[in-house]
């Protein structure tokens, strides 16, 4: 019986990056699902994913809130360590501009390194940012970006260090010119938002002297490439940052509609997971045993007192 419990984490999570970095060092590229609690993360996992990305975009939009930075390190902070718990599996964590200035940013590189993240992603916008596919953007210096990926580095123990640009609202020049920069300031992973062309993927590619994260999220500026695809195009990681929570949103959306019209559940009882796959994927018959098996430890010593 192996239950997985919060005392383990130091133990099994603080290989994480290293598990990471030789995920980026291999080939073809590696597929990363979006995970945004600890059942999207464990799903995602069973179904053979070796790394996961917790969004901004999706534990934004969980909440019911818009991906304008309203999230704090304490919402990513919980969220990243149910996921790695959940899941034992190195995560990219998205930190949108890093909760503040570099002070703020090392913090959060500690505390999320705490808990097992393997990778934290930091952005070069302005405060309150956009979604990276949004118009209206706008970026800080490529210096004062610096200055957060040198303080993220100076903090991390090991962690790997991921730097957005989103710059291609200037030009995929600039955007060249930023990512070249971020790398030589600490940065392991660069992520070019918003690439609008495979000439700019290739060019972004050619041009930029770092490990590449590809984000192939849905209604973007980005042409829909598969993860082969981006492997032809030299990218190492590929994003599907709020692939899982749009499909699980609609549907909820189709069901609630359906039971509120027919005041029953049978239209959706094909499609729901069933009690017993649930309690297989949650382990709670692990978890029943050995509340059993403790009970009769700890009751056995009673038993021949009492005797």
């Amino acid at each position: 019986m192996t239950i997985k419990w919060l005392a383990d984490e130091g133990e099994t999570t603080s290989n994480h990056p290293l598990r990471f970095r030789q995920l980026l060092a291999g080939t073809p590229a590696t597929a990363v699902a979006g995970a945004y609690d600890g059942m999207s993360a464990l799903l995602a996992k069973e179904a053979g994913f070796q790394a996961l990305y917790l969004s901004g975009a999706a534990l934004s939009a969980s909440k019911a809130m818009p991906d304008l930075g309203l999230l704090t390190l304490e919402d990513v902070w919980h969220a990243s360590r149910e996921i790695v718990r959940a899941s034992d599996l190195p995560l990219i964590v998205d930190c949108d501009t890093g909760f503040g200035e570099a002070l703020n940013v090392m913090r959060a590189v500690r505390e999320l390194e705490d808990v097992g993240v393997a990778c934290i992603q930091i952005e070069d916008q302005q405060f309150p940012k956009k979604c990276g596919h949004l118009n209206d953007k706008r970026v800080v210096s490529t210096d004062d970006m610096c200055r957060k990926i040198a303080a993220a580095r100076k903090a991390s123990r090991n962690m790997v260090i991921c730097a957005r640009t989103d710059a291609g609202f200037i030009s995929t020049e600039e955007s060249i010119a930023r990512a070249n920069r971020y790398a030589e300031a600490g940065a392991d992973v660069i992520f070019v938002e918003a690439l609008e062309s495979p000439k700019v993927i290739r060019q972004v590619r050619r041009e930029v002297k770092a490990p590449l994260l590809a984000n192939m999220t849905e209604f973007g500026h980005t042409p829909a490439t598969s993860v082969d695809g981006w492997t032809e195009y030299g990218y190492e990681l590929v994003i599907f940052p709020v692939s899982a929570f749009r499909v699980a949103s609609k549907a909820m959306e189709r069901f609630y509609a359906s039971l509120m019209k027919h005041g029953d559940v049978n239209e959706f009882l094909p499609e729901m997971m069933p009690r017993a796959e649930l309690y297989e994927n949650i382990q709670y018959y692990e978890y029943e045993a050995l509340d059993s098996t403790i009970a009769r430890t700890v009751l056995a010593p009673c038993q021949k007192t009492n005797d």
